[in-house]
């Protein structure tokens, strides 16, 4: 039996995306702003067209024995779809609410049939609580009742009756789907690049560990190992001359010391900012070369300092790679060369700083392109690190190492930085 209820105008209805890709039945995850926002909005809808349909029943039918039934459960659903918005609590909650929602609005559906509008907001909360399957069954099972409620009230057959719900459904249905497959996709995207970018950085910090490893063993071999090796030199002359010549061995000892006090001040300023002490203070890469000149004059080699071209202000990492380049030079020239004298010779241009270090000693034959000896080295494999790291701190500053020798006749090595800007060439 038809209920007398007219056929209500059904309200302008639009599927409406979903909130967030991180919301809904396929992207389930922590609600965020406009999770919240598309609940209180779809909370507010309902509570309207319930109203609505509610104030529509009482002025038509207000006399009816069904009057308190319907408002008594019309009162239930809004205060569940109310609290439900205010706690939003869990996903299993809210799937407990919707069940509820869903039950009473059946019943009042049944006794009432313009209340089947009321469907739309439901549809678009199952969609964003259930799983596919569940949400489009239950979509499925409210056009139909809805279809039913019209069909209920219609006067005649109307087409529009029995397409409208489904089509509705139907595009609500299609619209969240596509919409939130399509945010599953580019959150797995996001994801992809994130931890690429992690895996990348932590590459670099790998790498940048490994450069720093190398930085610090050259700094440490052409400071302290060096110094440490001429102070075991000196105190095995020392030790070899004690009871013939007193005097001799007592010199040694104290240029060991002063050599061993060196070393502790070259220490402390690895420790502090990694800086050659001959550097420290704001003392210019000549002045800390003449020092080194004449520290690394005795024990019968002569060093001198020359410097050619004006003074120039020299970044900070130019004039240490240079000062570290001179002392690995000497230190290898004063324990592998035999040499008499040695000359320390700085040349600064415009756009280039040139340092050559030459020695009257034995030489050596010149290494070939490419090849893996190092004729400044030790032939010790445990010991030997000179013209590698040598070679490897002017390359980070895009500079070169050039070497001359001949046996019997000396040597000369020239390391030349650029002063401008200047990509370093590939290691």
């Amino acid at each position: 039996m038809r209920h007398p209820d007219d056929h209500p105008q059904p309200p302008s209805t639009s599927p409406g995306p979903p909130a967030s890709p991180a919301s809904g039945a396929f992207a389930p995850g922590a609600q965020t702003r406009d999770d919240r926002l598309l609940s209180a909005l779809l909370t507010t809808a309902f509570v309207v067209l319930l109203a609505g349909a509610l104030l529509r029943y009482v002025l038509k039918h207000g006399d009816s024995d069904r009057l308190p039934w319907i408002v008594g459960l019309s009162v239930v659903l809004a205060v569940v779809q109310v609290a439900g918005q205010a706690r939003p609590g869990s996903r299993r909650a809210g799937r407990v609410r919707l069940a509820v929602v869903v039950a009473c609005w059946v019943v009042v559906v049944l006794l009432a049939p313009s209340f089947a509008w009321c469907a739309v907001p439901l549809i678009h909360t199952a969609l964003r609580l259930l799983p596919t399957r569940s949400a489009v069954a239950l979509v499925t099972a409210l056009a139909t009742l809805v279809v039913l409620a019209e069909l209920r009230l219609a006067d005649g057959f109307d087409p529009n009756h029995l397409l409208l719900p489904p089509v509705v459904a139907a595009l609500a249905t299609g619209v969240f789907v596509y919409l939130t497959r399509e945010a599953t996709r580019r959150q797995h995207l996001i994801d992809d690049l994130v931890r690429t970018r992690r895996e990348l950085a932590a590459t670099e910090r790998r790498e940048g560990t490994l450069a720093e490893r190398q930085r610090l063993s050259r700094e440490i071999h052409d400071s302290l190992a060096q110094g440490l090796s001429s102070q075991n030199m000196l105190l095995q002359a020392a030790d070899r001359q004690w009871d013939t010549d007193p005097q001799a061995a007592r010199t040694h000892l104290r240029t060991a010391a002063s050599i061993a006090a060196h070393g502790l001040t070259e220490a402390r300023r690895l420790v502090h900012d990694l800086a050659p002490a001959d550097l420290a203070e704001g003392a210019g890469l000549a002045q800390a070369l003449a020092t080194l000149a004449a520290r690394e004059s005795r024990d019968g080699l002569t060093v001198r300092f020359h410097a050619e071209g004006p003074d120039t202000h020299l970044p900070d990492q130019v004039a240490s790679a240079l000062l570290r380049t001179a002392q690995g030079a000497l230190a290898n020239i004063r324990e592998h060369s035999g040499a008499r004298t040695a000359a320390l010779t700085l040349t600064c241009l415009d756009d280039t700083v040139a340092l050559d270090v030459a020695d009257d000693g034995r030489g050596f034959p010149a290494p070939k392109p490419g090849g893996t000896r190092d004729p400044l080295g030790d032939p010790d494999p445990l010991r030997g690190h000179g013209l590698p790291a040598i070679r490897a701190r002017l390359r980070q500053l895009g500079g070169t190492l050039a070497i001359e020798s001949t046996p019997g006749e000396g040597a000369v090595l020239t390391a030349t930085i650029p002063l401008t800007p200047a990509t370093p060439p590939a290691p």
